[in-house]
């Protein structure tokens, strides 16, 4: 088994402030570079794919092609939309050589090795394979209607008007979802090569948050090994932060000088 790994990093990071969460700081290198790393020396993974923001490709390249080339990891453009034009674009690069192919998200730079060893493992078995824990938490299902949960100032709603609505809003609950065997999904999903190429060849594509969904529109099993909760995305400043903790680095003004760079 010989595995090509997708990394998808065209997201625009717009949950994170306006900052580039790839370039963060995580214990002296970037965010991105710990992704990477994951997979680069693991002796399965035949080829390293990051797919980068096909607007901003030039500076990608430039604050990140160095870094990548030295691994071994080969940059090319993602989609501009959807998350599935992004990995559809990158499969384009995948090696005649390679037999399966894990996508794996850029902003997961913690995944524990443990999560890796199991979904490859299982992946010598089965041809679509992708990693999940359990939902604790209570779901329900909520209207999509929202209405204020704050009475408007009737002199301030005169003046400013919509801009004097109360930004607190409440939403009705319609069901409580029963969690039993619910599970939230997590990255590397691995596949066997040929069955991926043949879920990106179907007409409609849209929707499709992640590639073991595009599988199952097939009617192909998909099959689901232990994640583990280290491996969160880091989507937002707060998970930065719990990603620094998950991997025992701290922020770079809290290093001594030396160690900041």
């Amino acid at each position: 088994m010989t595995i090509a790994v997708i990394i998808t990093a065209a997201g625009k990071s717009e949950r994170f402030g306006g900052r580039d969460k790839l370039n963060e700081d995580l214990g002296g290198r970037a965010l991105l570079m710990r992704t990477v790393e994951l997979f680069n020396k693991r002796p399965e993974v035949g080829c390293v794919i990051v797919a980068g923001p096909p607007d901003h490709l030039d500076d990608f390249r430039f604050r990140f092609g160095d870094q990548l080339g030295f691994h071994g990891a080969k940059i090319v453009p993602g989609g501009r939309v959807e998350r599935w034009e992004t990995v559809k674009n990158a499969l384009c690069e995948v090696p005649d050589q390679c037999t399966h192919v894990a996508v794996h998200d850029a902003a997961r730079p913690g995944t524990p090795v443990e999560v890796i060893d199991r979904v490859f493992e299982a992946a010598k078995m089965f041809k679509a394979v992708i990693p999940a824990v359990p939902v604790t938490a209570t779901i329900k299902r909520v209207s999509k209607e929202a209405r204020q949960a704050a009475e408007a100032d009737p002199i301030a709603a005169a003046i400013l008007g919509d801009a004097a609505r109360p930004k607190n809003t409440a939403r009705k609950v319609e069901e409580t979802i029963d969690r039993e065997r619910l599970v939230e999904v997590q990255t590397p999903q691995v596949f066997e090569r040929g069955l991926l190429l043949r879920a990106y060849t179907q007409k409609d594509l849209s929707g499709a948050t992640d590639d073991a969904s595009l599988v199952e529109r097939l009617g192909e099993a998909v099959y689901v090994v232990n994640g583990d909760p280290r491996n969160l995305k880091v989507t937002t400043p707060a998970d930065l932060h719990l990603m620094r903790a998950v991997l025992g680095v701290r922020p770079p003004a809290e290093r001594p000088a030396h160690k900041q760079f």
